[in-house]
């Protein structure tokens, strides 16, 4: 066989390749999207947009959305999601604040995700909150700044970019480090490490979460606390664990890479989290924590009982500062 007829083959290969690329993009456009869903559109068509997971925790909203108002930078689109309902007073909020609103009668985050991420075609890269999350003061702007940062001159290959988050498994050592705490959270509740599951008492202890709320004279309020570390040099660190996507930033390509979340019939509760740490790990894509931001996440699962009356009766250390 000749050279020429070597390339031919070579060259029919690839373009066979090619369509079995696309006819599994298609397929999994299908499985992973859904025609059955309300949208009430007020995209903007920017290259950046913020998705809000919503709908379970409306005594939070009043302040959380107030915060991202306040917050949030004039060229980044904003919708708000609730996955398996309609929610009449988020379809306010986003009225109010000209955002976007997308609710799916079926319960499941991968699902809603993809779905909106597939409607603002425009955005290239994804903030996303859940709305237990507040943000403060620059959020937005130190998450792309370090994305840009490490994209020009890190070490990495990027997954995702996230802040600093006090009530999280890597980001509360962060924290203890930073403020000098370490023996004081030891000493309260149990030997910090890099680590969380549901045996932590970080993840299961109110006491332990009310602790890095700044009401017990350790820490200041989150709004200070951010005011401090945007002021440090700039930094981040590589997340080695599983990491906890309430507040990160990623983009559309990403998302495609990762041939979308992949949705399964049940509610899918923290598979979209699971899918990304490991499509990050397998794929040799790093889980970036900016130093130089911080944002409040009220509590895991187990304290959020008592979470929720500890907000009720301590607003004053969520309310913008």
């Amino acid at each position: 066989m000749n050279l020429k007829n070597i390339i031919r083959r070579i060259l029919e290969k690839l373009d066979m390749l090619d369509k079995v690329k696309e006819m599994r993009t298609n397929f999994n456009k299908k499985r992973n999207l859904t025609k059955k869903y309300k949208f009430e559109n007020r995209m903007k068509k920017n290259n950046k947009v913020c998705i809000i997971l919503a709908g379970y925790k409306e005594f939070l909203w009043d302040i959380v959305f107030l915060r991202i108002k306040k917050f949030i930078p004039n060229d980044i689109d904003v919708c708000i999601l609730s996955s398996g309902k309609y929610s009449e007073k988020l379809s306010k909020i986003a009225k109010q604040n000209n955002w976007s609103y997308l609710s799916t009668k079926r319960n499941n985050v991968s699902l809603i995700q993809n779905i909106a991420i597939n409607l603002f075609k425009s955005a290239e890269f994804i903030y996303k909150l859940d709305e237990d999350i507040f943000v403060t003061d620059g959020y937005f702007e130190t998450l792309m700044k370090t994305y840009e940062k490490c994209r020009e001159n890190g070490e990495y290959r990027i997954g995702f970019i996230a802040p600093t988050i006090p009530i999280n498994g890597f980001g509360h050592m962060n924290i203890l480090k930073r403020f000098g705490l370490l023996d004081i959270y030891e000493k309260n509740f149990e030997k910090p490490i890099y680590a969380l599951d549901d045996t932590r008492m970080l993840e299961k202890e109110p006491k332990a979460a009310q602790f890095f709320w700044g009401g017990n004279g350790y820490l200041p309020n989150i709004d200070e606390m951010n005011k401090i570390v945007k002021k440090d040099k700039f930094g981040y660190q590589i997340c080695p664990i599983r990491f906890s996507i309430g507040a990160i930033l990623f983009t559309r390509e990403i998302w495609e890479n990762m041939e979308f979340f992949k949705v399964t019939k049940k509610t899918d509760m923290g598979n979209d989290e699971k899918q990304l740490c490991e499509y990050c790990l397998f794929k040799s894509r790093a889980m970036i924590v900016s130093n130089n931001a911080i944002v409040g996440h009220l509590a895991f699962r187990q304290q959020n009982t008592a979470m929720k009356e500890y907000f009720i009766n301590n607003k004053e250390l969520f309310n913008i500062h």
